[in-house]
């Protein structure tokens, strides 16, 4: 049912970009504001391991420095049939975990010492399991994606807004269109592209909890984990950037009071109980 989701909303996200594209500027402007957002995007997906880690002082650990990590992470990406992760610690109490990589040949998993010091090696292999589906369904792709086209409808969108500060318009077959009907769209487009972008992030975390915990073996292990770390993390702060949040188990970020909307995670209630209820045949 996720993965359906997550098809009809990007499709709803690639509708979305071509009809408010031909209504701002054309075929031409649509493909303008795609081309800028691909190139702006590529760097971040292609570099994404090496600018996440660097981002958080991630300090990359081999099976001597961490024997117990280590070799968990390369029993676990065994059974899900991935190459061997790279292995990075990020000191910080907050316990929290995240993986990045453009494709399974070129990915890390991080984790905290704080969740190294919380959870119980069970709970922690159940985090493990859960980033290692995020990389085994190449979500730090399908995120990319996503982003790209958001960003193009917000392009397209600054695009419209100063042509009509400027007074340009599209063609003289729009002498009779509505400009407060255009204010709007050029208001409510990006909003629209940023809600269902945050719905595509809910959708795999979703995804990579039951993957997860099929690799595991017991989705228990992750739910208790969850429990854990939901609370930690409105307890520990982590000076986290939030164009990051995304990638973490649970978000770093305080402040729950933001709607559920906007938020780049599932409401951990629901994830819980959808772990819960799972049964593994």
């Amino acid at each position: 049912m996720n993965t359906l989701r997550t098809f009809v909303l990007m499709a709803g996200l690639t509708a979305l970009m071509v009809v408010l594209g031909n209504a701002f500027g054309g075929q031409s402007g649509m493909f303008i504001a795609f081309g800028l957002a691909m190139v702006m995007n590529f760097a971040s997906y292609w570099f994404s391991d090496k600018i996440v880690l660097r981002m958080y002082n991630g300090r990359e650990v081999s099976e001597g420095q961490a024997p117990e990590l280590y070799n968990m992470v390369r029993t676990l990406a065994m059974r899900a049939g991935l190459p061997m992760p790279k292995v990075y610690i990020i000191s910080g109490d907050q316990p929290n975990a995240f993986a990045t990589g453009r494709d399974p040949e070129h990915a890390a998993v991080a984790v905290t010492e704080g969740i190294m010091l919380m959870l119980s090696r069970e709970e922690l292999s159940g985090v493990i399991g859960h980033e290692l589906a995020h990389i085994k369904n190449r979500d730090i792709l399908i995120g990319t994606i996503a982003a790209t086209m958001a960003g193009a409808i917000s392009m397209q969108a600054h695009m419209a807004q100063w042509a009509m500060i400027f007074g340009g318009g599209r063609s003289d077959d729009d002498e009779g269109s509505n400009p407060i009907a255009g204010l709007l769209m050029i208001i409510l487009a990006p909003i629209a592209a940023m809600l269902i972008q945050m719905a595509i992030s809910r959708s795999r975390e979703y995804i990579a909890d039951a993957d997860g915990a099929r690799i595991v073996g017991n989705p228990r292990y992750l739910s208790g984990a969850l429990r854990k770390l939901h609370n930690a993390a409105q307890q520990i702060p982590m000076e986290a950037n939030p164009a990051t949040a995304h990638m973490f188990i649970v978000s770093p970020l305080s402040g729950g009071a933001i709607a559920g909307l906007f938020s780049t995670h599932p409401p951990m209630e629901k994830r819980i109980e959808k772990l819960e209820s799972l049964r593994l045949g």
